[in-house]
């Protein structure tokens, strides 16, 4: 399978059925993004425990990349640290925004399926919607108030 059909069949997967669409409650922390190119909107909620994301969750309403990128990422998230989690961030914000060594299977291979998301770098104007619900979660992170705008 190439990383196309990869693409296609993970985001409608995660789009027809998305896991942890909830609201988590309760949450130690929350976060909501708005993407007002297309309108995509998310709260992203995280339960800690100490400092390990316990469970992750979000709900909201976007297109496909939006809501499959939310899937995945709770999905991804959930039992990392804070630190992890946040070096995981940055590490799916390179593979899309065109980090040249992001297609290195090195740097994919630890993202499972979250590595699918490498084909939203064939649309870049969807580049914005797979990123929401990475920078949310970033900002539930760091208690952030002000909600996230991809904008």
């Amino acid at each position: 399978m190439d990383l196309a059909d990869l693409y296609r069949d993970v985001i409608v997967d995660h789009n027809r059925a998305p896991r942890n669409f909830r609201k988590l409650v309760p949450a130690d922390r929350e976060a909501q993004g708005f993407n007002a190119l297309c309108g995509d909107r998310l709260t992203v909620y995280a339960r800690l425990d100490g400092e390990r994301l316990a469970e992750v969750a979000f709900e909201g309403s976007g297109c496909a990349i939006s809501v499959a990128s939310a899937s995945l990422m709770s999905e991804r998230v959930k039992g990392l640290t804070l630190a992890e989690a946040r070096a995981l961030h940055r590490q799916v914000h390179a593979l899309l925004a065109g980090d040249a060594d992001a297609f290195d299977p090195v740097v994919l291979e630890p993202l499972g399926k979250v590595a699918a998301l490498a084909g939203v770098r064939e649309y870049p104007s969807r580049v914005k919607c797979a990123t929401l619900a990475w920078h949310t979660l970033l900002a539930a992170l760091e208690e952030t108030t002000a909600p996230v705008s991809t904008e």
